[in-house]
């Protein structure tokens, strides 16, 4: 059974900056697809940040050049740095992570959301 915990959310002024975490209960997790979503209330799940199992980073146009994705294999822990935060970036934020397919592809970053396993999430707001 795959746990995901996040944490490291918080409040932040506008431009700030948020290093959020997600501890994994996985000892295979350099094999996974891993990511980041967010949601925010009356929207949609949106994708933000992703690695393949082959290492190669994936992210939204809309936090290209502000947030950095990294994961730790021998900690079991993906990270997400967020800089130049804006108000839009306010939401729930989860991390996630399934197998890859058959094939061995991961998903693009628009379908993190639709990984198999994610967290309770970790609360941002920027004002």
């Amino acid at each position: 059974h795959v746990q995901l915990v996040e944490s490291g959310g918080g409040s932040v002024q506008v431009g700030g900056s948020l290093n959020l975490s997600c501890a994994a209960s996985l000892s295979t997790y350099n094999t996974y697809c891993v990511g980041w979503f967010h949601q925010s209330p009356g929207k949609g799940r949106e994708g933000l940040a992703a690695i393949d199992n082959d290492g190669h980073t994936r992210y939204a146009d809309s936090v290209k050049d502000r947030f950095t994705i990294s994961k730790d294999n021998a900690k079991n822990t993906l990270y997400l740095q967020m800089a130049n935060l804006k108000s839009e970036d306010t939401a729930m934020y989860y991390c996630a992570a399934d197998h890859p397919t058959p094939a061995g592809l991961c998903p693009g970053v628009e379908r993190v959301a639709d990984l198999g396993h994610s967290g309770p999430g970790t609360q941002v707001t920027v004002s």
